[in-house]
């Protein structure tokens, strides 16, 4: 992992901070207004409180140019799947259009254009939506393995890292032929583009590496395929 020391961190920018940040400008120009307006928007329609609303990227940073995006984030996987279906809504009423450059962008709808400005959304999950702590799992590479399952719960799906529960792994190769105790119950990308791509009771192609995750406090074990360790360009998950 790749990390700046902490000693060398002046600033951290908070989406929703920074959101506040900016509806309390005096002044704003135009992309900033315009950002607000969308979100307001947002919150009126869909009923998710403005405060769970946040900006990152440049608008945040105050390095945008008047042709930047907005890029907003919601906070809560709940709050997401409500913005989710105002969006899908307001695309069907022509207030919002979609823009996708590939299959995957056109699953996820998480990018599109309010009054010709592109904007993408994502999710921030909530402190009490974060379980585990650090130092509290051991993973354990196993091997590549590739198979089909279906989606069981996609409560996390829409995060980084992009956590999918599965069932119904059906081996793609000789080394994907795992016993029970090794079958995998979730699989797991490291890579945004994978988040929010199948839904409960799709089915998928997953491609990555098993891990063994021992919980060091109760000693659990489970196992789980990651996609995204950078140990094979064939790490993926493709929906069917």
């Amino acid at each position: 992992m790749i990390s700046a020391p902490l000693s060398a961190i002046d600033k951290v920018y908070v989406p929703r901070d920074c959101l506040r940040t900016l509806s309390r400008l005096e002044r704003k120009d135009e992309l900033q207004a315009l950002a607000l307006e969308f979100i307001d928007l947002l919150s009126s329609e869909s009923g998710i409180s403005f405060e769970h609303f946040g900006v990152h990227g440049s608008v945040a940073l105050n390095m945008h140019s008047p042709k930047s995006d907005i890029d907003l984030v919601v906070y809560g996987s709940k709050s997401f799947r409500k913005l989710e279906q105002t969006v899908n809504r307001l695309v069907e009423a022509g207030k919002l259009s979609f823009l996708a450059n590939n299959r995957l962008d056109a699953l996820r709808h998480f990018k599109g254009r309010y009054k010709n400005r592109i904007f993408m959304y994502t999710a921030i999950r909530k402190l009490e939506e974060i379980q585990s702590k650090y130092g509290t799992f051991k993973y354990s590479s196993v091997n590549h393995v590739k198979f089909t399952c279906s989606v069981k719960d996609d409560s996390e799906a829409m995060f980084r890292p992009a956590i999918y529960k599965i069932e119904g792994c059906v081996p793609l190769d000789q080394n994907s032929k795992l016993s029970e105790e090794k079958t995998p119950e979730f699989a797991v990308s490291m890579i945004g583009c994978y988040r929010n791509v199948a839904r409960r009771g799709d089915r998928m192609k997953v491609s990555g590496m098993l891990e063994q995750v021992k919980n060091l406090e109760t000693s659990e074990i489970f196992h789980q395929v990651v996609v995204g360790t950078a140990t094979s360009e064939e790490e993926s998950i493709c929906p069917l």
